[in-house]
């Protein structure tokens, strides 16, 4: 067996491929362009949706089987009134939820009453152009495209960061 093939070096190639990736995540400064559909069947481009709005984005990547997701969308509702008042947020939520699944979504998003867009990346394009790896995965955007804030995983309080972070972009 050469060295290359020992278990030791493929877990270091391993190692350093899921570096590589994470680094190029976060060297992702804007909002890359993929085309989803959102819940009307409408093609939507995501670098004209960030881009065409005046004030900040904010990409929620969730899925119907996840529940740390819904509960982050469901505490975001109540304040998201007040943070499109007081900052000009448009959120998007982004379902990563796959050909089987995906039509658990309208149904859940009706029934909890969301009123965000909705977009369906069902092959995750989206998701792996941005460096999502699990979800829940929030993407603050400013007016400009750029990423500005993430946040991976949601506790309950997590809104009060991405609140001073919304604010920060108001001022």
């Amino acid at each position: 067996m050469s060295y290359i093939d020992h278990p030791a070096w493929r877990g270091i190639a391993a190692f350093a491929f899921f570096t590589a990736v994470l680094s190029f995540a976060h060297a992702q400064q804007t909002v890359p362009s993929v085309e989803l559909v959102d819940l009307d069947g409408k093609l939507v481009d995501t670098e004209v949706l960030a881009d065409e709005h005046d004030g900040p984005t904010l990409f929620c990547f969730w899925a119907t089987w996840c529940s740390p997701c819904k509960r982050e969308l469901n505490n975001y509702l109540d304040l998201y009134p007040d943070w499109q008042d007081e900052t000009g947020v448009e959120l998007v939520a982004v379902s990563i939820d796959d050909q089987r699944s995906k039509n658990r979504v309208a149904p859940y998003v009706n029934s909890a009453m969301w009123d965000y867009t909705v977009l369906l990346d069902p092959n995750q394009e989206f998701a792996r152009a941005m460096g999502v790896v699990n979800v829940p995965h929030t993407f603050l955007v400013n007016a400009e495209g750029q990423i500005v804030w993430q946040h991976n995983n949601y506790a309950d309080g997590d809104e009060e960061e991405l609140y001073e972070e919304l604010l920060k972009l108001a001022e």
